[in-house]
């Protein structure tokens, strides 16, 4: 055996040896219970970043120690594929897309190997494949035949640099989440998905993932955003339309003093065409356009607004209400309009000073006199009181106004009470090439018509275009022009591609069945496997991936393919990798390269301070003396097994058993007792908790037991053997190269990831000793050995003989002694 740890030999070795042998390969009707590993894939941008490193040894782990566990575990990789970036390399360096981005898979690939992921090789996908996105195709034509699809002209979310649209989801803090442009609107015709038809379900589907962070959970309930309330319909004066209000308050309906219209309201330009107003009108229209969401409704914003010269009618009261437009109110949201509540609304009480507009005060404050109930507000009153200036309403308490004014419109079939929804539907279109092709297309004829299933995939082109702001399908005559699968006559097909998040929607379910020729997966396969028992990936993917998967998910079930509510029983959303308290990044030049630190130390140990350094739902600060650290580990277990090897040698190999353990002496049983208390704490530490640095923790204190076992002299053989064995196994999936390498090293034949996990023997957790803290007054004054199964009377008799305590009890009065078993004893004096 080697005296040196020479890593850059053995871990190429072994990474050779497993790929031959397909040590990932899943196995197939083994009657096993299942288990379903899966990280969230990886876009191939070119380079593994410590991100990656994190994420993927996280999974590893896990599948690794189920696979020794007993399990038939599905641990698969595949490649987000598609997206912009592909294209903007295309532009900048002339290069096609498709090969920018299998030149980046095969080099992450690369790195991925060298890492000792145990994946399942034969199951990789890449998304941007025919043989994968026919199938994001034929699962669009599915939801479209479901009526879960439509075409709309919308104000939609545009992104000048990447000329595209982009999904509410996709602007974070108003700008662009890809570039961090300032995103605008514009009026598009847009393929929508109604994810909004499983709002509820959605929502209420959360209470069933208890093994989901419930920070992730809030994200969603928030995004979803269900407020009961009712909608109230004004009649605008002189024509038969009216405004269709939603509110949460309609107790202050008698305190509405203006409507407000979204500048975006179909209704605005229908209103003031031909009018004085009309010019002015169009102007402020036309400057919302040039501001995105987040400038329009923060409430650090300047509320801006302007009457339109037009009213309507108060349902309720009668009241003739002037209509406005403001910045504040979009389109998108609700029915694209609001009451004006000045007196028990912050952001309308602001407003309405600011304009002049009527302030009323229709909900009392049981500090105010009823005689004062028509004096001037200071400020928006927003709680709970007694009805004022409400008609027949007036006197009651609010909430019991909510509900009866709730009924008169109903009553009145001027409104109803409703359940709303902040979630809006799910906007796929992008003016881009490198993406699912959307399956229709266009016949004069015959409409708007889907590419038959039998017909997919509809390919991308090769003979395309790239110029900066300019979707390159349409430069295309060969795809763009067709024929109608109807008619026959000539037809055009959609230019539009699919938002990359519809072919990550759904990749967890191809991995189930990801050679199936004639399906997107077997339903039988999906029944096996799904849903995936262990998630990991950043909590970034919060309100987009993670949510349209849940919906992706529910709509198959519902369709007859899948037998599952949820895509992921349970989730976990490992921290950033950081460095000098910032996230690691190109921009802050603080990155570190997997490669450099693979090269320099080895994979098992870059992938030991990856799970070493912090629990792995939290930030980790990257440390170049905690990688050198767990390198020396390495190397101390290393030279450990070598200083073992030739004694172990010549007892003969073979594992230990029970009977070896007939008659041992103090020494032994205490090394046993650590072995085995060891493989009870790695155990829970890895498989209930995820906590693997305390299991790392764990196992190097196995390991400096066994190196002062091995100076004892009369050494138990098979004690040592036991110890070695176990601290293999337990780091085999934190470290699998050269846990693997030793294993061998020792004689075995079969690789040290087909070992059964160890169990603890419960009779070597029984202590005959253990240690006492004595305390007086809570002080620390001895310590002291005494027999497990000593009684609290012996224990405490014990103790008051202790020398040490004696010295510190002279003189002293005894009041009591707490005896916590097992643990300490505390005189209590004075």
């Amino acid at each position: 055996m080697q005296e040196r740890y020479l890593f850059n030999e053995i871990e190429s070795k072994w990474q050779k040896a497993w790929l031959e042998n397909k040590a990932g390969k899943t196995e197939e009707n083994s009657g096993k219970e299942k288990f379903y590993a899966l990280a969230m894939f990886p876009y191939p941008s070119g380079n593994l970043h410590m991100g990656h490193v994190r994420n993927y040894s996280i999974v590893d782990v896990i599948a690794r120690f189920k696979r020794m566990q007993g399990y038939d575990v599905l641990h698969p990789i595949g490649w987000d594929a598609f997206g912009l970036p592909a294209e903007n390399a295309a532009i900048k360096h002339q290069t096609p897309p498709a090969e920018w981005t299998w030149k980046n898979i095969a080099n992450m690939k690369r790195q991925l190997q060298e890492m000792g992921i145990s994946y399942d090789w034969d199951r990789e996908v890449a998304t941007c494949h025919p043989e994968y996105y026919r199938w994001t195709q034929w699962i669009f034509n599915q939801f479209y035949q479901h009526g879960l699809v439509y075409k709309k002209k919308a104000a939609v979310n545009w992104c000048p640099s990447c000329a595209t649209v982009l999904a509410n989801e996709q602007v974070v803090d108003g700008a662009c989440e890809r570039c961090d442009t300032p995103v605008t609107k514009k009026d598009l015709e847009q393929w929508f998905f109604k994810i909004t038809d499983y709002s509820e379900q959605l929502l209420n589907d959360l209470d069933k993932l208890t093994g989901w962070p419930e920070k992730v959970k809030t994200m969603q309930r928030n995004w979803i955003g269900r407020s009961e309330g009712a909608e109230a319909r004004f009649k605008i004066e002189g024509t038969t339309d009216m405004i269709t209000v939603f509110t949460t308050r309609v107790d202050t309906i008698f305190g509405v003093s203006y409507v407000v219209l979204a500048p975006e309201h179909p209704l605005v330009t229908q209103l003031v065409k031909g009018t004085q107003y009309e010019q002015g009108v169009l102007a402020f229209i036309e400057k919302m356009k040039g501001l995105n969401e987040i400038a329009r409704t923060s409430s650090e914003a300047e509320k801006e607004g302007m009457f339109i010269g037009n009213y309507c009618i108060n349902p309720l009261s009668g009241e003739r209400i002037p209509i406005w437009i403001a910045n504040y109110v979009l389109l998108e949201y609700g029915t694209g309009a609001v009451m004006g509540v000045p007196g028990h609304d912050e952001r309308d009480f602001a407003f309405a000073g600011k304009y002049g507009l009527p302030i009323a005060r229709v909900i009392l404050d049981p500090k105010v006199s009823t005689a004062d109930k028509d004096m001037p507000m200071k400020e928006a009153y927003i709680e709970d009181g007694t009805m004022v200036n409400s008609l027949d309403f007036d006197g009651l308490d609010n909430r019991m106004a909510w509900d009866r004014m709730a009924a008169k419109l109903e009553k009145l079939q001027l409104g109803e009470r409703k359940i709303n929804y902040r979630l809006r539907d799910w906007l796929i279109s992008r003016q881009r090439y490198w993406g699912a092709p959307i399956p229709m297309i266009y016949c004069d004829t015959c409409g708007v018509v889907p590419v038959p299933d039998d017909q997919l995939p509809v390919l991308l082109p090769d003979d395309v275009v790239f110029k900066a702001g300019e979707n390159p399908l349409t430069t295309s005559q060969s795809f763009v022009q067709t024929t109608c699968t109807k008619c026959g006559g000539p037809a055009r097909r959609e230019t539009d591609t699919m938002d990359t998040f519809m072919c990550s929607s759904w990749y967890y379910l191809r991995y189930c069945d990801p050679r199936n020729p004639d399906k997107a997966f077997d339903e039988k396969n999906a029944a096996k496997w799904m849903n995936v028992d262990q998630y990991v990936g950043g909590v970034e993917h919060a309100i987009l991936h993670l949510l349209y998967s849940r919906f992706f998910t529910k709509a198959l079930r519902d369709f007859g393919y899948l037998q599952v509510d949820e895509p992921f029983a349970n989730l976990l959303t490992q921290g950033m990798v950081c460095m000098d308290g910032s996230k690691m990044s190109k921009s802050k030049g603080n990155v570190v390269s997997p490669e450099e630190i693979i090269g320099k130390y080895g994979a098992d140990t870059a992938r030991m301070f990856i799970l070493f350094a912090a629990p792995p739902e939290r930030d980790l600060e990257w440390s170049e003396q905690g990688v050198e650290g767990c390198y020396r580990f390495l190397n101390r277990v290393w030279r450990l097994i070598v200083q073992y090897q030739a004694a172990l040698a010549s007892a003969g190999n073979g594992s230990a058993t029970r009977e070896s353990f007939a008659e041992l002496d103090a020494k032994a049983k205490q090394m046993r007792f650590t072995t085995h208390s060891t493989i009870r704490k790695v155990t829970n530490d890895v498989g209930s908790r995820f906590n693997f640095n305390t299991a790392i923790s764990s196992i190097m204190e196995l390991v400096n037991a066994l190196y002062l076992y091995k100076e004892e002299k009369d050494a138990n053989l098979a004690v040592a053997r036991e110890g070695i064995e176990t601290l293999l196994k337990l780091l085999a999936p934190f470290a699998p190269h050269i846990a693997e390498e030793l294993w061998a090293e020792l004689g075995n034949t079969e690789s040290i990831h087909k070992q059964a996990w160890p169990i603890e023997d419960e009779t070597a957790l029984i202590e005959e000793e253990i240690t006492i803290i004595l305390q007086v007054n809570g002080k620390v004054r001895d310590k002291v050995q005494v027999p497990a199964e000593i009684s609290k009377e012996g224990l405490e008799k014990m103790i008051l003989s202790s020398e040490k305590v004696k010295q510190h009890l002279e003189g002293k009065t005894v009041i009591k002694v707490i005896t916590v078993p097992g643990k300490l004893v505390n005189i209590v004096v004075r």
